[in-house]
Formats: structure tokens, sequence, C-alpha cells
């Protein structure tokens, strides 16, 4: 297949499984909560992101070598495609045992990560053996996830997608029965554990078949030069992974520790909204990334830079459309699948949404990066975002609450905004930088007009918050963006390029008909 159409067959799985497994962890996160409770559900939030943090242990090796992989699978190589994929085996096992330890180390100290309000006391014993529960899932992920390399550069990244979405579907069945029969945590956090070990091994046994001569013995050591470009580019990843780690992984755990896990719980329920829709939406920025390190790697600078340009457009009209659809919605709809009680303030959530829609420009700038192969020139950028994340946002959670969290996380993303334009313009495109912002102006400048204009009818239609006046704003709203941003940027090449693949999805879905 070329790369458009494995890139369509990407993004279709993807859809599908992220409306699946999004609309199961809807109803799994409202049976989880009226049956076990806001503190044991601001534990499993937090856990999650201790693991993530934790995990950090992987230190960009993966993606070093999934970009080491790009060019030999388009070759066809086997030879050095075996070759890698060793090194990535032994690597990955490595980095499960050193997270096994860390994790095991860090266990005696989790009383000070988790404060629990009065009234939902929590056994320390408890809260320590849900954790190594938590901790098994993590590190035995390690000992399959290298393989999925292999599929993702080859394109087909919607075997894994297939995988996960069936292996959610099972496992929030089982988890929802669990939670109704027993309400016990232990068993909820048990089931899956067993469910999701079983399907590692089943993948292992179907990656090996599909990739039969991966099991071959007669495997040739990489070179030195080849050896030491992925270690030059991992020891560069490394830092982004540190630096990512403590701007994005961290603020559970300040909220945790300087306000309360429940209030953690609460900040979880807007991410899970949040992550369905952005979930949704990065499959289509995930998918086509390994065809980006194809076009790269087969294609002129001018060509590289024309899918950029696209690239970028489509990210700033979904995740400005979401983004808008978000600062309407979110509230409300939080306020009805979980209580009027559990909703966050309008400034918490405004600034959660500034992250998010400049995560979009983000997104389309790493991921780029990423497919380049450019990691060595803003490797320490990473570590001063963290830094200054964890500084603002532990400064201002102790004088403005919750408020002043997210306020550490957007100063320390925006950072990368105005940095990593230089880098991508200068390295891969020979390009003047001015371009990338008076473009970001643009964009940013018919996203007020659309909040502005937004807000004024949804206080109109939704004066009180009922499933049909919900319902009806969405719609209005969703036709406003659209028609702002279609009207204005029609005659664009990048709004042409897009149109013309959606209306020729459109014909050849009307012709197999």
């Amino acid at each position: 297949m070329g790369r458009v159409k494995l890139a369509a067959r990407n993004i279709a799985f993807g859809y599908i499984g992220n409306i699946i497994t999004g609309l199961l962890g809807f109803i799994l996160r409202t049976v989880f909560i009226n049956h076990l409770g806001d503190a044991l559900n601001g534990v499993n939030t937090l856990y999650t992101d201790i693991l993530s943090v934790l995990s950090m242990a992987e230190l960009g090796i993966g993606t070093a070598l999934n970009y080491s992989l790009y060019a030999p699978v388009a070759r066809k190589d086997y030879d050095k495609i075996k070759s890698y994929m060793l090194l990535y085996k032994k690597a990955y096992i490595i980095i499960g045992c050193i997270i096994g330890v860390i994790g095991i180390a860090v266990s005696p100290f989790l009383s000070m990560l988790v404060k629990v309000p009065a009234g939902a006391e929590a056994a320390a014993r408890d809260l320590t053996l849900y954790y190594f529960i938590f901790l098994f899932n993590t590190v035995s992920t390690y000992f399959v996830a290298y393989k999925y390399s292999l599929v993702n550069a080859e394109q087909k990244n919607y075997i894994q997608t297939n995988v996960i979405t069936v292996t959610k579907m099972i496992t929030v069945v089982i988890q929802i029965l669990v939670i109704l029969l027993t309400h016990n945590f232990y068993w909820y956090l048990l089931s899956a554990a067993a469910i999701e070990l079983l399907q590692k091994i089943m993948v292992n046994e179907y990656l090996n078949r599909l990739y039969p001569y991966l099991k071959e013995k007669d495997v040739q050591k990489l070179s030195r030069e080849e050896t030491g470009a992925v270690v030059t580019k991992t020891k560069a990843l490394m830092l982004h992974k540190i630096g990512d780690v403590a701007r994005l992984q961290t603020d559970s755990m300040i909220i945790s520790g300087f306000i309360n896990v429940t209030v953690g719980g609460f900040v979880g329920n807007y991410n899970i909204v949040i992550s369905f829709v952005s979930n949704f939406v990065n499959v289509i920025f995930n998918s086509v990334m390994s065809s980006f390190g194809n076009l790269i790697a087969t294609e002129s600078k001018e060509k590289q830079y024309y899918m950029f340009q696209v690239y970028r457009f489509f990210a700033c009209w979904i995740y400005g459309f979401s983004a808008i659809g978000f600062y309407t919605l979110l509230t409300p709809l939080v306020s009805l699948l979980w209580g009027e009680e559990r909703i966050l303030g309008t400034a918490v959530v405004a600034w959660i949404l500034i992250d998010y829609y400049f995560k979009g420009d983000r997104i389309v700038l790493s991921n780029f990066k990423t497919a380049a192969g450019v990691f060595e020139q803003d490797r320490y950028l990473p570590l001063l975002q963290g830094a200054v994340n964890l500084v603002i946002s532990i400064t201002l959670v102790q004088s403005m609450g919750l408020v002043g969290v997210f306020i550490g996380t957007v100063i320390s993303g925006l950072i990368a905004n105005i940095v990593r334009p230089f880098i991508i313009y200068r390295v891969c495109f020979d390009r003047k930088t001015s371009e990338y912002f008076i473009d970001l102006l643009k964009y940013l400048a018919v996203m007020v007009i659309a909040v502005v204009l937004c807000t004024v009818i949804k206080s109109w239609l939704m004066p009180e918050i009922t499933l049909i006046s919900f319902g009806i704003t969405a719609v209005v709203i969703s036709i406003i963006f659209n028609s702002i941003f279609i009207t204005l940027f029609r005659k664009s090449d990048e709004f042409k390029y897009v149109w013309s693949i959606i209306t020729r999805k459109i014909t050849l879905s009307r012709k197999a008909r």
C-alpha cells in the first residue's frame, strides 16, 4: 500500500478503537465512582501517573530505534531489521527490570504522595498493594512492547490499535462485573492484570507468526556506527523524556500532595473526557507519523515542507474545534455524567484548555521532528520545561490552589511552542521561522473570534444544563466554528489539499456501494 492508504487505514481503525474504548471508559468510570468512591478514583489516577513517571526509564530508546527502522523497512532489508530488533529486545528487557527495581524502591514513600481526605481513609498496606499491581502491569509490558516498533515502522499502526481495542473491551466488561458483584478494588485491579497478561502472551505469539524471521538465530551485530547513532539519539531523547515527565506527569502528584487525592480524581474526570477526544484527534496525527518517516527518507525538502504546512493547518483546525467545544461543553458534560459536585472552576478549565490547544502545535512539531530524527538540537529544552513547571506549579498551588498547577503547565509548555519552530525550520526546511509565527497569529485570531462568539451563544442556548440544551448547543457551536474556519481559509493551499482528500474518500465510498 502507499503512504496515504496506510495512513487512512490506521486512521479508520484508530477511530473505531477510540470510540469503543472511550465509551467503555466512560461507563467504567461512572460505575467505579458510584460503587468505589471518589477517593479510590483519585488513587487510580495518581498511581497511573506515578507509573508513567517510572516509565521514563525507557529514556527514549524506543523512539530512537523506531526512527532507525524506517530506512531498512523501506528497503526491505530484513537482516538489518533483525539486528535492530535484537538490540531493541535486549534494551527493553533491561528497562523492564530497571523499572521494577525503581518501582519497589519508591513504594515506602507512597504515603508522602497520597493525601486522603477525612472520612475516606485508606490503610497504608492497601495503598501499597494497589501500587504493586499497577507496577506489575507496567513492567510486564516491556517484554512484548518492543515488537510493536516493527509494526509501526511498516505503517501498520492499526494492528496495535486493534489489539488494544479488543483487550479493552474484554477488560472493561469484566471489571464492571467485578465492581458490581464484589465492590472490591483489589479484584478490580487483579482482573485487569490477568487479562492484560494473557493479552501480552497472545500478542507475542501473533507477532512471532507475523514476522517469523525475528525468531531466526543468524542475527548480525550492528556496526559501531549504527549502534553509536542509536546511542547518540537515545542520549538526546533521555533528556526529552525526563523533562516531559517532569512537565506532564507530575500535576496529579502535586495536586494529591498539596490538596488531596479526591481533587486529583475530579481532575481525572475532566481528563478522561479530554483524552477521549484528543486520542480520537491524535489518531490522525500519530497514524501519519510513520508515513512522514517514509516521506523524509524519499522526498525533497520542498515536498516535506508542503506536507508539514498541511499537517499543521489540519492540527490547528481540529485542535481549535475541540478546544472550543471543551470550553463551552466540558463542564456541563461532567455535571451530567458524574454530578455537579464534581465540576471544576471556570478558571481551572480555561488554563487546562489553553495548554490543550497549544499542545496541538507542539504535537505537529514533535512528530515531524521525531520522524526526521532531529533529537539532539533541543535536548536540554524539556529539562528547562520540567524545571519551570515544577517551580511555578509548586509555588502557585500554595497561594492560588488548583489553578496555580495548570498555570505552571501552560507556561512551561509555551517554551517549546516558541523554541522548536526555530530548530525545525532551520534544520529540516532551511526556511525563515517568521513564517511559522505569522501563521500562529493568524490561527490565534480565529480562535479568539470563535471563543467569544461560541461563549455568548452557549449562554443563550444553555441557561440550564439538560440533555436537550446540551445537544442543541453542541450542534450549533460545531456549525459556527467550522463555518468560520472554512470561510476564512477556503482559498488556502492547505485547505484545498485536505478538502481534496475528503472529497476523494467520499467519492470512492459512493462507488464502493
